[in-house]
């Protein structure tokens, strides 16, 4: 087994989509991401890969296109107002059915926001980060080893899909130092037939294209790579449970505030209360079911977030309004607190404690 080492959220992350076979990446300082940047321009180089600090957001996720359409891994990473800036390649990435991996370390908003951690971004990232009818993979980490082991994550469930994934994290996960195992993954190898690899004269010329002007051309591949996302809603959800043998208090929270969920949780218990946790993992696509089957046992949710409760539409959708959904949340770069989550626990139970 490999051995524990102390790293940043950003260059574990970094150094993990090297060793998932990433040598390709393209992008643009801004704060809190910018180390992402920093480890590819210093580590490239040295394995023969290719690092390069485009003239803008809107270049890096062109340059990720060219690479993905040759069936190559590439990568990008920013933080939110550069996401915005990279929404159209995305739409691209994602009309041309090309598997490529897209961070965000999210800031706070709306427009410049400012640079502290944030989880405001939900709806972007889920609701298709662009124009048109599509998803991205969203997986959410909640540590630095899971920055890490999510990138190959990643990368494995884009390909297999033929679909961009994003990683979405924040600030807090992108600064924070904590020890990871770095260990190499297998990589499952998927069919690539259609790559821009060069005919050899031995085949036709594939084509990577978005552009369909003949409109039930278009709605056909629509519906092609709707049939997809059933199977990605279907196969590939992930969360993790705490607490929840009898809770009748579940708390829902990604990132950062799951963390400080876990510990209001503890402490709630001391005090008799029965509340526990259901952390997605993939915010797209979201654990539908195990929140609706809590909905047999558990009285009230509490949706803990970094936002103004974006996250409240999709467990009101996945619990079919079935329960209550209290919100408990900081914005503008502030994180809960365990008190905070405490008080709305307290709340939810009826009282004080």
């Amino acid at each position: 087994m490999a051995e524990k080492v102390l790293m940043k959220g950003n260059e574990a992350l970094a150094e993990a989509a090297i060793m998932a076979g990433c040598h390709h990446y393209f992008g643009y300082p801004i704060t809190p991401q910018t180390e992402v940047a920093a480890y590819m321009a210093k580590k490239m180089p040295k394995i023969g890969g290719v690092f390069l600090q485009a003239e803008s957001e809107i270049a890096a996720i062109n340059m990720v296109i060219g690479v993905a359409s040759t069936g190559k891994r590439a990568m990008t990473s920013s933080s939110s107002p550069g996401i915005s800036l990279k929404s159209e390649g995305i739409s691209y990435l994602a009309g041309c059915d090309l598997p490529a991996l897209i961070v965000n370390v999210q800031r706070g908003g709306p427009g410049l926001g400012g640079i502290q951690p944030s989880q405001s971004d939900y709806f972007h990232a889920t609701r298709g980060a662009g124009h048109g009818d599509f998803h991205l993979l969203v997986l959410a980490p909640n540590s630095v080893q899971e920055m890490v082991d999510l990138v190959f994550k990643g990368f494995d469930l884009a390909e297999k899909y033929r679909m961009p994934a994003m990683i979405l994290s924040d600030g807090t996960m992108g600064q924070m130092m904590e020890p990871v195992t770095l260990e190499p993954e297998k990589i499952n190898e998927y069919d690539k037939s259609w790559a821009l690899t060069g005919t050899k004269g031995e085949r036709k010329p594939n084509i990577v294209n978005s552009l369909f002007l003949k409109p039930d051309e278009l709605e056909k591949f629509n519906f092609e790579r709707y049939e997809r996302y059933k199977k990605v809603e279907k196969n590939e959800p992930m969360w993790e449970e705490y607490r929840m043998e009898d809770a009748e208090i579940c708390i829902v929270a990604f990132g950062v505030a799951s963390r400080v969920s876990k510990n209001a949780i503890d402490i709630a218990r001391e005090n008799g209360v029965k509340v526990g946790m259901i952390r997605p993992i993939t915010l797209w696509p979201f654990p539908k079911k195990v929140l609706f089957d809590a909905c047999d046992k558990v009285k009230k949710f509490i949706s803990v977030e970094l936002s103004m409760g974006q996250m409240i539409e999709d467990i009101e959708l996945a619990t079919r309004c079935r329960r209550e959904v209290l919100l408990c949340n900081r914005t503008g770069g502030m994180i809960p607190t365990t008190q905070n989550v405490l008080d709305k626990i307290n709340e939810a139970n009826g009282g004080a404690q």
